[in-house]
């Protein structure tokens, strides 16, 4: 990967203004709610609303994308509408040794998000690009991750640069899809519930049954 930063990477004269630090990273950072299975760098993205998301969003599917590089949208988009498809959240920054980072933890350096990690670009001449910045996302692991949604996503972008607006859609799912994805802090959650609250619960529960009883029997002597 280049070891190039800040340079535009999508800035035609009289387009949008869309850039990329080359050989950067996206993080998570603490926002545990936006990352999957330990890994900052594991993406769960927020979607925002378009043609190309709302059937995602309305299902409450949510595609995985790991490795991303974040994209920062100027105010000054010319022509073109640029609309943020994903975008990271407030607590997000961009690594700035990329894949030679030593730490997850912001360092400085680092660009502060949120960024997004992919847009789509329309310019009045009737251009259309959509941008995704992994090139990760689409592997069988993680679209199997992310319950086909990372799939969907790019179907519907698909759909959407041929303009076939019907075609956007949630597509029949194999049987091999039995994934249930969710984030770092809501597994965490589960785990303190499962090994510590419930056990505890039931003990409770036992320990004041065996009393009640106990109270019972005594008092019918």
């Amino acid at each position: 990967m280049p070891s190039a930063r800040g340079v535009p990477a999508l800035r035609p004269e009289g387009s949008a203004q869309v850039t990329s630090p080359w050989g950067t990273l996206a993080v998570a950072g603490t926002d545990r709610e936006h990352y999957a299975f330990g890994y900052p760098y594991i993406l769960m993205p927020d979607l925002g609303s378009s043609a190309v998301t709302d059937a995602l969003i309305e299902e409450n599917y949510f595609p995985i994308l790991p490795l991303a590089v974040g994209l920062t949208v100027g105010e000054d988009t010319g022509s073109a509408v640029v609309t943020q498809l994903l975008t990271t959240s407030e607590a997000s920054y961009s690594k700035a040794d990329g894949y030679a980072m030593e730490t997850y933890d912001w360092e400085e350096g680092d660009a502060e998000g949120p960024f997004a990690l992919a847009v789509s670009v329309e310019d009045d001449s009737g251009g259309q690009i959509v941008w995704f910045t992994s090139d990760q996302f689409l592997t069988d692991d993680y679209n199997a991750l992310s319950s086909g949604a990372d799939q969907d996503l790019v179907m519907n972008a698909l759909s959407s640069l041929i303009g076939e607006d019907e075609a956007m859609a949630i597509r029949s799912r194999s049987l091999s899809y039995n994934y249930l994805t969710i984030s770092a802090a809501a597994a965490s959650t589960l785990q303190v519930l499962m090994i510590g609250v419930f056990p505890l619960l039931f003990l409770g529960t036992g320990i004041y049954i065996v009393l009640k009883r106990r109270q019972m029997q005594h008092g019918a002597v």
